[in-house]
């Protein structure tokens, strides 16, 4: 068998002797790892049956229910390492299992999957299924899929589910340790032995493709086992002793096992670390990323293409939202796939205009329009100044923005009973979905200045919240009724059905943003990857409650009713979810060394001295206890656990500093006055009587020349290079 290299013709063929097997066109094969799995992909033609449907893995799982067990298995393209390990395996137990492969991100949620951004392995136990009725037992596989990584999997699920010893725990070897998993031995006696394998059957389950699981006969051993211990645990490296446990409830086993387990991963991650950041792997990983999604069919015909000649007439003929972005650039190309979502939700329901334009190919047009990075999204609106949106690079943030630029500005309200309703988010009830807080100013009519700071506020936070303003004779009903000094800002929370009034005397555009900025961060927020920077910017030391899923309702309702009483005013109180973010675990390990059982409370000072403080672990989490842990710190009567490095971590190259990117826009105050704000329905009517020039820009733009000056990724290499070296000697 060979594979000719015909790629200044066609591509490459795959011959067993003169007979043609495969074509494969040149792109296909764009490293080691693509040539392998197309290569295993074309030969196992008949042993891996390729699906898309939830139907077509039901059909094979009824098939082989009483026959034979299956390999189910999702990767995120064809060519990827994935897909090699799982064509490898095929390759070696394709004659015992069924193997199933699947691109389809649907089919993986059918079947519940979690985190489906990652390839994912299923053992499919269907030879136990005797019933057509039953569905066959799943065994996902935890652990990167490496072909060693498989090949351990596979082996444990054939070894014994549960197995009977009654020999020193110590001397004992099976299938699991021989391949470098632990061992947990259920002890039992005689008396307790049908519920003793029971139990260990379930463990068994429970813990499969992650440990063996023994049963441990007490009353015929030599070697004698604590009295108390139920439970023995024994880690892989042959050197370490064994543990002797007291654990009454099956999750407790699971979790010692599997907090062990992590610790060992997370080890073997840091070392792999310690090289350093690999520059090219940084940048390539998008654009392998994106290169891999190039046959995904988007429906572009959503979005119309503008160009130099149809740019002008289309934004100012009608309200536009315009991706500027660069065909090769491989962050623009991933982002294009979230402006497209976006689309397919407002297809139908919106008279916005979504349109893009390659910068690669109309840099004119660009640079015209102060576009500096890629990629960037601008919304156009008659007689209006543009604006930029400054958020995440999703679907999501970027939904939300173009639903709430629906509301020009702080919306003038016309009564008491408008205020009333606006308030109890009825007036726009399909747009709290996206604003959880709405904001109103009170304003006697006189209050000019005031009422001017609030609409540039408004106008400034547009798209991210929704403000309205009411200054009509009345406004003493309202200032009396919720207790407000005029001005005054009513911030009203729906999740929370409650309305809280702030005076603001003396305070001015910039203030009202930053009250309003704080207003939208909630009290007791699930701190993930994407808000961390937004609570970090407090400046305050965070109370952070660690938990191995959602979190419990006391814990919730102790630290709220702290914060109530105004404890924690000089704390951020925040919770992490570590199966949610799985980064916990590692900070965890970076606080503690072994991490420590769950849920913990830890106080860090990440703005002085990078003290970290632990709430001890022996005492239940009430109000009480933390307040007392809390007046203690403040005395100074704790001891620190740890001091966190004062080493910044700073970008590998100056292209790579997009914080200082983002906090150099975000600082950018606008100086000029805006335009009257109406609602989007006078919006309408007063465009189609107006004609105006474009009036000054809220925020105002730098006008620069494209960062970018030459389409030619080598040389913003060469650069970059360049610059390394440089910072490098420095």
């Amino acid at each position: 068998m060979r594979l000719l290299d015909l790629s200044r013709t066609m591509g490459f063929q795959l011959q067993r002797g003169n007979i043609l097997l495969r074509e494969f066109p040149t792109d296909t094969l764009f490293d080691v790892n693509a040539i392998v799995a197309h290569v295993l992909f074309a030969l196992l033609f008949n042993e891996v049956k390729y699906i898309t449907t939830p139907e077509d893995l039901q059909k094979i799982e009824n098939t082989l229910k009483g026959k034979e067990n299956m390999i189910f298995s999702y990767v995120r393209a064809i060519g990827t390492p994935e897909h090699r390990a799982v064509m490898e395996a095929a390759f070696v137990y394709g004659t015992t299992y069924q193997f199933v492969l699947t691109t389809e991100i649907a089919l993986l949620e059918s079947i519940g999957s979690e985190k489906i951004e990652h390839a994912h392995l299923y053992f499919f136990h269907c030879k136990l299924a005797l019933d057509l009725t039953q569905q066959c037992r799943r065994t996902l596989m935890e652990r990167p899929l490496t072909t060693l990584n498989i090949h351990v999997f596979v082996k444990t699920m054939k070894a014994p589910l549960l197995t009977e010893v009654a020999e020193d725990p110590q001397q004992v070897s099976t299938v699991h340790f021989q391949l470098g998993l632990p061992l947990v031995f259920i002890v039992s006696q005689q008396a307790t032995y049908e519920a003793d394998k029971r139990t260990a059957e379930w463990v068994a389950w429970r813990l499969l493709g992650k440990a063996g699981v023994l049963l441990l006969l007490r009353d015929s051993l030599e070697v004698k086992i604590p009295q108390h211990a139920n439970v023995v645990f024994r880690r892989p490296e042959k050197e370490v002793a064994v543990e002797y446990l007291v654990l009454h409830d099956i999750d407790l086993i699971i979790f010692h096992v599997e907090n062990n387990m992590h610790t060992e991963e997370i080890q073997e991650d840091e070392d792999d670390d310690v090289e350093g950041p690999d520059l090219d792997v940084q940048d390539d990983e998008v654009a392998e990323t994106v290169y891999r999604d190039r046959k995904r069919q988007l429906p572009l015909e959503l979005t119309v293409e503008l160009t130099e000649e149809t740019f002008n007439v289309t934004v100012m003929a009608s309200d536009s939202i315009v991706l500027f972005y660069a065909a090769w650039h491989a962050v623009s190309m991933a982002f294009l796939q979230s402006y497209i979502d976006v689309a397919v939700k407002l297809k139908g329901t919106s008279t916005l205009l979504l349109t893009r334009i390659n910068c690669a190919d109309w840099s004119d047009v660009c640079t015209k329009q102060n576009v500096t990075d890629f990629p960037a999204v601008k919304m156009y609106r008659e007689g209006k100044n543009p604006v930029s949106y400054a958020g995440m690079l999703g679907a999501e943030d970027l939904l939300k923005f173009i639903q709430l630029n629906r509301i020009s500005c702080p919306v003038n309200i016309a009564s008491t009973q408008e205020a009333e309703e606006y308030l109890s988010g009825e007036l726009y009830k399909d747009l709290v979905a996206y604003s959880n807080v709405s904001v109103l100013g009170l304003f006697s009519p006189g209050m000019t200045a005031a009422k001017e700071d609030f609409t540039e506020a408004g106008n400034y936070l547009k798209g991210y919240v929704i403000t309205g303003i009411y200054s009509e004779d009345d406004i003493w009903i309202l200032s009396n009724k919720y207790a407000a000094t005029l001005p005054a800002l009513l911030l009203a929370r729906h999740k929370e059905s409650k309305i809280e009034s702030i005076p603001l005397a003396g305070t001015h555009m910039q203030d009202i943003v930053q009250i309003v900025t704080n207003a939208l961060l909630e009290t007791f927020p699930e701190i993930t990857v994407e808000n961390l920077p937004v609570y970090l910017r407090l400046q305050k030391p965070l109370l952070i409650l660690f938990s191995d899923g959602s979190i419990n309702p006391q814990y919730r309702k102790a630290i709220l009713t702290l914060a109530k009483q105004k404890y924690l005013d000089s704390l951020t109180p925040c919770w992490l979810n570590v199966k949610n973010t799985p980064v916990g675990r590692g900070v965890l390990q970076a606080y503690f060394g072994p991490l420590p059982p769950l849920p913990a409370v830890v106080l860090v000072n990440l703005h002085s001295d990078g003290q970290v403080f632990a709430f001890p672990s022996d005492q239940s989490v009430t109000e009480d206890n933390l307040a007392l842990w809390l007046k203690k710190l403040e005395a100074g009567l704790e001891n620190h656990i740890t001091i966190l490095s004062a080493q910044e971590w700073k970008p590998p190259l100056p292209a790579y500093d997009f914080l200082s990117m983002m906090d150099a826009a975000t600082s950018q105050n606008p100086t000029k006055k805006v335009p009257k704000c109406v609602k989007e329905s006078d919006v309408q009517e007063s465009d189609k009587e107006q004609h105006e020039e474009d009036k000054p820009a809220v925020r105002k733009e730098p006008i620069e020349t494209l960062r970018i000056k030459h389409w030619n990724r080598n040389n913003w290499f060469k650069q970059a290079e360049k610059s390394f070296r440089h910072d490098k000697e420095l």
